[in-house]
């Protein structure tokens, strides 16, 4: 594992919010650019990231081969595409960020997909994240609270061609009942504690990755034995905070 890992997140989300912070407001997607986007410089520069900084550290080569087809530079909005295939989260409006390849990457791992799976996603921000679990599951289920945010989201994981994913936007503190159990689930803000229904969502055998805590913060994996759930930390990492009921609850 790398030990650098947090001071990279710490560094690179400080360098994000002065770049956001420059701009009144940042400017959105027009729309998904899809035909033709994905060019020559651009796979050459996302196979550079995923060699340089993914495939020393990740196994499992069903995530390295998604993280190849995925184009990152189509969910970061154009002003920020420059920095497309950096290993650095980058911002997507409203105060969200894309998270960092690596990131992605490890936390997808940790999941342990065969393709059969039903995925749960809480925080579809761009909606890069949820493309690449549907590479590696049979169904995902996406929550978005921000409707700008989720809406762009759909928008461009249609124009991708992605059928297996379902976007809502909503509070996602309870998750999406009427399609649980859920064989994972994933959590891509960080709560104080991660909610009791998306814990009850699990399926028995079932995994869920989620970044918990305030400032300090550590991404922590779940799994369902039956009636009991076993927690065990991974790493030390820094989200944008879970927002909505989670947040209220945690005050």
């Amino acid at each position: 594992m790398r030990c650098y890992a947090t001071l990279l997140v710490l560094l690179t989300l400080a360098a994000v919010l002065v770049a956001g912070a420059c701009q009144a407001k940042p400017r959105p997607l027009e729309g998904p650019q899809v035909e033709g986007a994905d060019g020559e410089y651009e796979r050459k520069a996302r196979l550079e990231l995923i060699q340089r900084h993914i495939e020393p550290e990740v196994r499992d080569q069903r995530v390295i081969a998604a993280m190849k087809k995925v184009p990152r530079h189509l969910f970061v909005p154009e002003e920020f595409r420059r920095w497309a295939y950096d290993d650095r989260p980058l911002p997507v409006g409203h105060g969200q960020t894309i998270s960092q390849p690596y990131i992605v990457a490890y936390m997808t791992e940790a999941l342990r997909l065969s393709g059969k799976e039903r995925v749960l996603e809480i925080g579809t921000g761009s909606g890069y994240q949820a493309a690449i679990l549907a590479e590696l599951a049979k169904e995902v289920y996406t929550i978005e609270i921000i409707e700008a945010l989720g809406q762009r989201a759909k928008a461009t994981l249609e124009a991708l061609g992605y059928k297996n994913i379902k976007v809502r936007i909503g509070d996602g503190y309870r998750g999406w009942p009427e399609a649980a159990p859920f064989d994972a689930i994933m959590l891509t803000a960080a709560p104080e504690e991660v909610p009791p229904p998306l814990l009850e969502q699990l399926a028995d055998g079932g995994r869920l990755i989620a970044p918990v805590g305030g400032r300090s913060q550590q991404l922590v994996l779940y799994e369902r034995h039956g009636n009991r759930i076993s927690a065990r930390e991974l790493i030390p990492v820094i989200f944008v905070p879970m927002t909505g009921e989670a947040q209220v609850r945690g005050k």
